[in-house]
């Protein structure tokens, strides 16, 4: 006989071998459960129309008083001969924009202020966005009885277009035609770039070239540009302003010309002497008339002390 005892081992090996085959296949992993991100709801846009009936703080009058506007208006007695009258309006021009650079839009518009007579007194508002709703921030005059040609924001300035009044005009009518730019420090408006016409139609502008806007200087600052008309003798000034519009430096800026009135170019040193290191600083290079004091031309940058 063949002994059975190698067949048995030889079976049990096969059905072990079968059995392992056969086994349950291991499970598959769960499907991961995607995870929603929450993002914030976006606030929605300022329109111009929202202003209509937004608050608004007296410019041309010392209390500051704030009022409520109906439909672009408030008015305050019906007699113009009292000390108590006021009329103010929402005018045409409006123009939506961010110039905070927080990715909301602000809204920018000019309205007219009258007391009583026949000043007509332009101011530019800043309204922000506060939930949704507009709220006044801050103003600025702009001349009385100025004749707006444009205002539109642009690259996080407020740049208006009008015609003000010169040194020789009379109330009634201004002749002085002007560019501005306006950008908000402090929540406060401020001009940073400034020209105006010529009566035979010339422009005059001033332009830095460099420091460029923004960048850090430190002990002294070599400031170049160059002027479309040349200065009265020739002579520029400059001035330089902290954040809160104080000034800790001026002086002259001598220009090199052709001819009397022909372009010219500005080179100079500017020593920064006795500005701490950390301020924010506005330089300003000013055309600046004998006859009244205002600008012909200005031109600024934003600079860091370090």
């Amino acid at each position: 006989m063949v002994p059975n005892q190698p067949l048995k081992f030889l079976l049990i090996l096969t059905l072990a071998t079968l059995a392992c085959g056969l086994a349950a296949p291991a499970s598959p992993s769960p499907m991961p459960v995607p995870v929603e991100t929450a993002f914030p709801t976006p606030i929605p846009a300022l329109t111009a129309e929202q202003l209509k009936n937004a608050q608004y703080q007296l410019g041309a009058r010392d209390d500051h008083a704030v009022v409520q506007l109906t439909d672009g208006k408030f008015q305050q007695g019906t007699d113009a001969t009292t000390l108590d009258f006021a009329y103010i309006a929402l005018t045409d021009f409006v123009s939506v924009g961010d110039i905070t650079g927080d990715g909301l839009d602000e809204v920018a518009a000019i309205f007219l202020e009258n007391y009583g007579g026949t000043g007509n007194f332009g101011l530019l508002a800043i309204y922000s966005n506060v939930n949704s709703l507009p709220v006044f921030l801050t103003s600025t005059f702009i001349d009385d009885r100025p004749m707006i040609n444009s205002m539109s924001i642009e690259n996080g300035e407020v740049f208006l277009d009008a015609i003000v009044h010169g040194f020789d005009d009379g109330g009634c009518c201004p002749t002085l035609s002007t560019t501005r730019r306006y950008a908000l420090v402090n929540n406060q408006l401020r001009i940073v770039n400034y020209t105006t016409t010529t009566p035979n139609g010339a422009q005059r502008t001033i332009e830095i070239l460099t420091p460029a806007n923004g960048v850090e200087i430190s002990g002294n600052v070599q400031v170049t540009g160059n002027v479309s008309i040349a200065p009265f003798e020739n002579n520029l000034s400059y001035f330089i302003y902290d954040g809160a519009g104080n000034e800790v430096a001026r002086g002259p800026v001598p220009v090199t010309a052709p001819d009397l009135g022909a372009p010219g170019t500005f080179d100079v040193t500017i020593a920064l002497e006795g500005i701490p290191a950390g301020t924010t600083v506005y330089l300003e290079i000013q055309d600046i008339s004998a006859a009244d004091g205002s600008w012909f031309a200005m031109d600024a940058v934003k600079l860091l002390v370090k």
